[in-house]
């Protein structure tokens, strides 16, 4: 098999694994309807939460932390036939394909037609599959952003920058790259949380749209 094949398995295979909607899966589960219908219309913990249930948000944020993980951790140590990560080398390798996969099977799942979540948390699980170190402080900076100013966009933006930072800062070159695109990503997808940001009217975790 050669590195083109491998390099499209673990994207697609990262895919795979982030795609699985677990926010709207675990709100039909447990009877709170739709939760596309509800507050912004996404399917990740922030808008769950908007169902009232802090359990489920809290599920939900977990799963899909542990879905962008599993996709990296597979792929590095379990998968055969794939070499382990170099964080100090220029090839971003395979884990930084799976990487991307599992952000972008969680933005844009095909089971749902392409439309999910903003892949603040399913990153979160991806740094700290990538290097532990990473996910640490992709971590801190979320929730130290989030206890001050209580603006979940806020803060899920702030972080996928911290985690380009901690990369390059940490000599995780082969790493930067393929952060800095779903960070890039992730910004992209607030847009419309810029906007309120600006405006003043960005709501606040607990609040209701």
């Amino acid at each position: 098999m050669d590195g083109c094949m491998e390099t499209l398995l673990a994207l697609a295979f990262g895919y795979a694994l982030g795609s699985i909607p677990f926010g709207l899966l675990l709100s039909l589960a447990a009877g709170k309807g739709d939760v596309r219908k509800i507050g912004s219309g996404n399917i990740g913990a922030t808008n769950v939460l908007r169902t009232g249930s802090k359990g489920l948000a809290a599920l939900t944020l977990l799963l899909d932390l542990a879905k962008g993980f599993f996709a990296v951790f597979l792929v590095t140590h379990v998968v055969p036939q794939v070499p382990s990560a170099d964080p100090s080398g220029t090839y971003w390798g395979l884990p930084a394909m799976a990487a991307l996969g599992a952000v972008l099977g969680h933005c844009f799942p095909v089971w749902l037609k392409f439309k999910g979540g903003k892949g603040v948390a399913t990153n979160a699980g991806v740094a700290f599959g990538l290097a532990w170190p990473i996910g640490l402080a992709y971590a801190g900076v979320w929730i130290a952003m989030l206890a001050i100013f209580r603006i979940s966009s806020l803060a899920g933006m702030s972080a996928v920058v911290a985690a380009v930072i901690a990369a390059a800062v940490l000599g995780a070159l082969a790493y930067v790259p393929v952060l800095a695109i779903i960070a890039a990503l992730v910004i992209w997808l607030h847009r419309e949380n810029i906007a309120r940001l600006k405006a003043g009217t960005e709501p606040k975790v607990g609040s209701k749209k």
